[in-house]
């Protein structure tokens, strides 16, 4: 079981945030979410969004630490990406 984080460099909810991902299917990635007791709501289509003070956690319980753009590459080649959905808000 391999999954990814990237580090957390994304702001929102006055917090920091990192992507946390499988490279081979999204039930390893719930499994895995289960364990760092992420909540099933910080699930983004692809990935789960994890806040900065779970990120050493994450990386405890196995997760290798990847750049962002490493993030987006094992998920595009595992065929595990999704696009973002439309929001007629986000124009």
């Amino acid at each position: 079981m391999t999954l990814y984080i990237d580090p957390p460099n994304w702001p929102g909810h006055g917090r920091m945030w990192s992507h946390l991902v499988s490279d081979v299917s999204f039930d390893e990635l719930h499994d895995f979410a289960a364990r760092l007791e992420a909540p099933p709501r910080a699930f983004d289509g692809d990935h789960y969004d994890i806040p900065s003070t779970s990120y050493e956690a994450a990386v405890r319980l196995g997760a290798r630490e990847v750049s962002s753009k490493e993030v987006v590459r094992l998920l595009r080649e595992a065929g595990l990406r999704r696009p973002k959905r439309y929001s007629p808000r986000a124009g």
